[in-house]
């Protein structure tokens, strides 16, 4: 099936490419000046005369000959590209007296015979690939007037952007927006898409960026991230710009943005404030990795192994600050950036800080079904949530160059954080079709936090190509306070006589609780590198691991109203985790010609050091971790290639999977720690191609990942049939292992002579999880399959519309109740369009349909469809004052609901989000560039 979808694929794709031809063409051969010998794979480009973007483009054959088809009527640029000769430039008509135009011979000029003359005189080229990079000229693009980068970005080939900003190229995800090469407010990519001023990119550079590591040493280990680089014009880096923003709306809605960027040279000043109800919770608080969390970790280089205690998950349930649409949210938020070089670019620093507070308040209904062997447990509940988080961050980077071989980047950062959660819940529990309690609960939590840490990074290169040393070591010390109170109140039913429910026993419990989570983390990484030969290079590297963890809960019943003073042993302990680890690993790396190899293995020595100090006892473990990994890769061409990996790692069970104790937050659900579990091993498989054609945005990326973990740390899930009440414990399932796999295919072509880009993609995930539910072992799979469409235009200040579809289908299986699913057909749909019309209007929209159908667990289907749109108009002569009128979701259709399967659950949850509303906003953009156009 699979092979006969990929060969309809591609059957379109040629089809479509057929459909594009016309009787209109050019052709021509291609040979060096002097010794006539013929240019075989000589780039030959088609560019507009009038504004020099891409029309098409073809390399020539082995006799240096090439034909292009498919064009029309009109004026055109030929330009001709070779390494180490320079550039052909020629312009010529097609029109219905003259069909076809042959070049004939073109003599191409070695650009050593040049000798400095310049002979030949061209337009700028749009695009150029420097190696891995693809670099697009941002002249060769028309923007409205104050355009933002994002703007730029959707018209450039292989680029998408969605409404939400995510940024895709060439089928996958960019993760990390630069500014002449520096992160710009800690790495977050819609600060720069969406305010940065078009007008003032130079260049746009997509490639994948390296690793740290492996930019030093120039031995790839793999690492990469999907990267835009966004270099700023020499001109418009000295003065000033922002934006400033008011919204007003219906239903008690509002927003506001203000934002100002001061560029002097090397320098760069930012600042930003935000505020709103609409669910705008800031530019940047997904960069979590930049300010240590309240977890300890030891994380080596390789990314292989890891060791971490999830503090921040404590039994009182504090409130991270995440907002996914659930609720309807306040937020607040604001920041500052500065970066700069000086010594001639040796040393440079870059500073980053945010402040913000985000309340949620929101209800929700979940329905939850819990398989047994002999049962099924229905709960349902409703609850009704107040949170509120304040948070603030700052991170410093400074790099300096000690000398010509030497460089030193140190990094320091911290966060604070204080949040308060409230939430009051009611639930039933059904066992079949009979009653077995109604519970009522209120959890309290206050909760302080803060994390500081350090990093140094140090390298040296010897003057033997391929050595080099480097030293990382890595500080951080994390802290969690939290208090609160649990009241709950649970009413057990048992059927009398006549089956008639009656309440059997109440169970009230009203406590204090008190957590303290501390962690203090050290790790060092020793990297050697050393070149055996011209092809194969070894890397050795040795680290050590120290943490110290240390978690205290406490809970107090009330001796007498509002005086918790009574301990409670049994849900309580002061428990600690010492971690020495010692890592010793070895890989090899072999290039030659167009395949890297890469294998080796590391090992790890875990020492535990568990102290229990409510009972004064204390056991030592140790383990022997390993890493085995091989990738290979081999490059077709600079835009194909194809990569196969494996690597092995062992995970350790968490300090909160590891400390003995009762949590009984939701007292229904008890979940007991298990000082006994060992480590789990998991074995991944990779597989990544990726071909694309960047003059014609022609892509296609495939990829797939397998992977099996023996040993895994599941569940064992005890129900009492009588209550319904579960016991929940950790522990090491040793004659199973569970299983995750992914795959996808996205494709995208360029139809020329209609200016539409259309895509296709299937894609595929799935998992096979396993429980113990009351001893019995329960096999959980879940499976989902979509495959998709989407055609895109864009008309320089006419219009441009986005659209897609994707049908799906979800498979949500329990050996225990095989004939009971969640199973389940959907379709999801987006698309946008803006027309741009006279007198400085603009009309936009965008919508979202969803659609998934009822299963055998859950009886109603479910479907809903978002439609935004917005009517705008500018003023100024520089269109800077804008005007807009805009409706949230035009149908009143919004409703927040989910479906999902884990761990013997199947779970719907519906829940309170933002509905449809109309707002008033105006906006103005500022901007002073010194020796560049202005506007005020």
């Amino acid at each position: 099936m699979k092979y006969k979808i990929l060969l309809n694929l591609i059957t379109i794709l040629c089809a479509t490419a057929t459909f594009a031809q016309s009787k209109y063409g050019i052709k021509g051969t291609t040979n060096d000046s002097v010794s006539n010998v013929k240019l075989h794979n000589s780039s030959i480009a088609v560019l507009n005369a009038k504004d020099s973007t891409l029309v098409t483009y073809t390399r020539t054959t082995e006799d240096g000959s090439f034909i292009i088809n498919g064009l029309n009527k009109g004026k055109y640029i030929l330009l001709v590209a070779y390494p180490d000769y320079a550039d052909y430039v020629e312009n010529f008509s097609l029109d219905s007296i003259k069909q076809s135009h042959d070049f004939g011979s073109i003599n191409m000029q070695l650009k050593a015979r040049l000798l400095n003359e310049v002979i030949i005189k061209s337009k700028v080229a749009a695009i150029k690939i420097k190696g891995d990079t693809t670099e697009f000229n941002a002249r060769a693009f028309t923007v409205q007037p104050n355009a933002k980068v994002e703007d730029l970005l959707k018209q450039l080939p292989g680029i998408q952007v969605d409404n939400n900003g995510k940024i895709t190229a060439q089928g996958q995800t960019v993760n990390k927006v630069l500014v002449d090469g520096e992160e710009f407010f800690g790495d977050d990519p819609t600060l720069v898409t969406k305010n940065l001023r078009a007008d003032m990119v130079d260049k746009v550079q997509l490639y994948d960026k390296k690793s740290d590591q492996a930019t030093f040493t120039g031995i790839d280990d793999g690492k990469k991230t999907k990267t835009l680089n966004i270099k700023l014009k020499e001109g418009k880096k000295n003065g000033y710009f922002g934006k400033i923003e008011a919204d007003g709306g219906t239903d008690g809605y509002y927003s506001g943005q203000v934002l100002f960027n001061r560029f002097k040279g090397k320098q760069k000043f930012s600042v930003y404030g935000t505020f709103g109800n609409t669910g705008k919770t800031g530019l940047g608080w997904e960069d979590n990795q930049k300010y240590g969390s309240i977890d300890g970790n030891v994380e080596f280089d390789d990314g292989t192994i890891t060791i971490s205690s999830n503090g921040d998950n404590d039994d009182l349930d504090s409130f991270n600050g995440g907002y996914g649409g659930q609720g309807l949210p306040l937020a607040i938020t604001g920041g500052l950036h500065y970066d700069t070089r000086w010594d001639n670019d040796k040393q440079s620093l870059n500073a980053n800080y945010k402040i913000g507070t985000i309340t949620i308040d929101g209800t929700q209904n979940n329905i939850n079904q819990q398989n047994n062997s002999n049962f099924i447990k229905t709960d349902t509940t409703a609850e009704k949530s107040h949170k509120y988080l304040f948070r603030q961050k700052l991170d410093v980077t400074y790099q300096t160059k000690l000398d010509t071989s030497s460089n030193l980047k140190l990094t320091l950062g911290g966060g604070q954080k204080h949040s308060e959660s409230n939430s009051n819940n009611i639930g039933i529990s059904l066992r079949n079709d009979t009653l077995l309690n109604k519970s009522a609960r209120s959890l309290t939590s206050n909760t302080n936090q803060g994390s500081f840490y350090a990093t140094a990074f140090y390298t040296k290169k010897f003057k033997k190509t391929g050595r080099t040393l480097s030293l990382k070591i890595n500080e951080s010390y994390n802290q969690s306070e939290s208090k609160g109170y649990l009241y709950s109140k649970i009413d057990y039913y048992n059927p009398n006589p006549a089956h008639i429910p009656r309440i059997d026993s109440t169970s009230i419990i009203n406590q204090y609780k008190t957590n303290n989570i501390k962690s203090n983390t050290l790790n060092s990484n020793l990297t050697y590198t050393e070149s055996l030969s011209k092809s194969l290079n070894a890397i050795f590297n040795y680290g050590i691991g120290l943490i110290n963890n240390t978690s205290d809960r406490e809970t107090f019943n009330a001796s007498t109203p509002n005086n918790y003073n009574v301990f409670v042993g049994s849900l309580s302990n002061n428990y600690k985790i010492n971690q020495l680890s010692n890592q010793l690993g070895t890989n090899f790396n072999y290039k030659k010609g167009k395949s890297t190899l890469t294998f080796g293995t590391k090992l790890v020595d875990v020492n535990y050091h568990q102290i229990d100090e409510f009972t004064n006892t204390t056991r030592d473990r140790s383990f022997i971790n390993w890493a085995p990994e091989a990738r290979y890769q081999y490059r077709f061409s600079q835009q194909k290639s194809l990569s196969v990996s494996y690597n092995g790692n062992e995970t350790q069970p968490t300090i909160d999977q590891l400390q003995p104790l009762n949590v009984n937050n939701d007292p229904l659900n008890i979940v007991v720690g298990n000082p006994n579990l060992k480590p789990s091993f998991t074995n991944r498989f990779n597989f990544n191609y990726n071909s694309y054609k960047v003059l014609t945005n022609q892509y296609i990326y495939l990829y797939g990942d397998y992977s099996f973990t023996s040993n895994p740390i599941v569940s064992n899930i005890t129900t009492d049939p009588a209550t319904g009440k579960n016991t929940i414990k950790t522990f090491n399932l040793t004659d199973k292992n569970t299983s995750n796999y992914y795959f996808g295919i996205n494709t995208n072509k360029k139809i020329e002579k209609l200016d539409v880009s259309v895509g296709l993609s299937l894609n595929g995930n799935g998992d096979i999880y396993y429980t113990l539910s009351n001893n019995v072992l329960n096999r959980t799979t879940s499976y989902g399959y979509s495959a998709g469409w989407h055609v895109s235009k864009y008309k320089e200040k006419k219009y441009s519309f986005y659209l897609r579809g994707s049908p799906t289908y979800t498979i949500n299986e329990s050996s225990l109740n095989p004939n009971i699913n969640n199973n389940a057909w959907g379709f999801n749909a987006n698309g946008s369009f803006t027309i741009y019309l006279p007198s400085k209007f603009q009309l936009s929209s965008d919508g979202d349909y969803q659609y998934t159908a009822k299963t055998k667990t859950f009886s109603q289907n479910f479907s809903k469809t978002i439609i935004n749109a917005s009517l705008s108009k500018t003023f100024l002569k520089a269109e800077s004052l804008k005007l807009s009128l805009t409706c949230n979701d035009l149908l009143n259709q919004n409703t927040g609901f989910d479906r999902s399967a884990s761990g013997g659950y199947f779970t719907q949850n519906k829940y309170t989000t933002i509905k449809r509303y109309f707002m008033l906003a105006i906006s103005y953009d500022f901007n002073k560039i010194i020796g560049g156009a202005q506007n005020k």
